[in-house]
């Protein structure tokens, strides 16, 4: 049966400090935001370090965990996994810089402050680093076994949506400019070259996250394709444990099909979303045809869980009747 936990301590190391080091802001960007009434465009400053801590806390540790399970090329992959916390640290560290600032990180036009000339490559060429190691990293898993069915089509799932979110944030850098000048946090006009937005660049923003109630957002795929893998391993390590009560979830190639489901799904939530946000609309207004593909998604989902499960309980029953007398009982074999 699959095993999900690994000590701490056989983990990369990289990316474990990192992933303390974004848990570490997490506390301090929350102390932040009740302390610091600096706001960017209706929310603190403090609340972009906070998310981008959480986010890249919770990936980093994942891929931590991941490297362990690495059969083949461990050496490109932990590799891999050091220039990945680096440019994660660096790419969070220069938001967290202009947010105490009290100015803008991302879209940042200004010519005029230094400090920001400086930054700004940094988060750019932060960007296509973390892309470019999520890619190769998820070719190196492409060709191995990481550890059962269910693990492994959790994980290669995980990382594609993955690098799809990765990708997102490098969409909005090269297609559509939305230029406009904005007021930072100290009150000074500061000049923009794009935006979260799609139809409003900045919108009114919904609570904690801030994506877009007036128009379309790509922060919202983003989000749900990166951590697209945290949701597939823990069904994977849902269905491990009831495995241990349930005979008909014994077999690997049943929790296969049940991750390779979930995954069906999740990757059908992704599209649409995303498609939503292409058309400009925002996450909690959809209209009549992003509520249909969302029905769906959800039916074909279910639907093949069903199936899966059907098939599953009806070949444990088979078994069970099939076997001679002195057995346990059926009904207990087949829950």
């Amino acid at each position: 049966m699959t095993s999900l936990p690994t000590p701490v301590r056989g983990r990369h190391r990289p990316l474990v400090v990192c992933a303390a080091l974004m848990f570490c802001l997490v506390l301090v960007s929350g102390v932040g935001t009740v302390v610091d009434a600096r706001t960017l465009l209706g929310e603190s400053v403090w609340v972009k370090p906070l998310k981008f801590g959480f986010a890249f806390g919770l990936y980093a540790g994942t891929l931590a965990w991941l490297l362990t399970k690495l059969t083949r090329g461990r050496r490109l992959g932990r590799w891999l996994g050091t220039v990945f916390a680096v440019a994660a640290t660096v790419e969070v560290g220069a938001i967290t810089a202009q947010a105490a600032r009290g100015t803008f990180s991302h879209f940042n036009a200004d010519r005029s402050d230094p400090v920001t000339l400086a930054l700004v490559p940094l988060l750019t060429f932060g960007v296509m680093v973390l892309v470019i190691a999520q890619l190769v990293l998820a070719v190196v898993v492409l060709f191995q076994r990481t550890g059962g069915a269910a693990l492994n089509l959790a994980i290669r799932s995980g990382l594609a949506l993955a690098t799809f979110g990765m990708l997102v944030p490098v969409f909005w850098m090269v297609t559509e400019i939305h230029s406009r000048t904005v007021t930072d946090a100290n009150g000074h006009s500061v000049q923009m070259y794009q935006g979260h937005g799609i139809g409003d660049p900045d919108g009114q923003g919904m609570p904690v996250t801030n994506w877009s109630v007036t128009g379309g957002d790509f922060r919202v795929p983003h989000f749900f394709a990166l951590h697209g893998i945290q949701v597939l391993l823990l069904i994977t390590a849902v269905l491990a444990a009831l495995a241990t009560e349930r005979v008909w979830l014994r077999e690997e190639k049943i929790r296969a099909r049940l991750v390779g489901s979930a995954a069906l799904g999740y990757t059908g939530l992704v599209a649409v979303v995303t498609w939503q946000a292409w058309r400009g609309q925002s996450l909690i207004h959809p209209d009549t045809a992003t509520l249909l593909a969302l029905v769906a998604v959800l039916l074909l989902t279910v639907g093949t869980t069903a199936r899966v499960i059907m098939a599953a309980q009806r070949a444990t029953a088979e078994r069970v009747t099939a076997q001679p007398a002195g057995t346990p009982e059926p009904a207990r074999l087949a829950r």
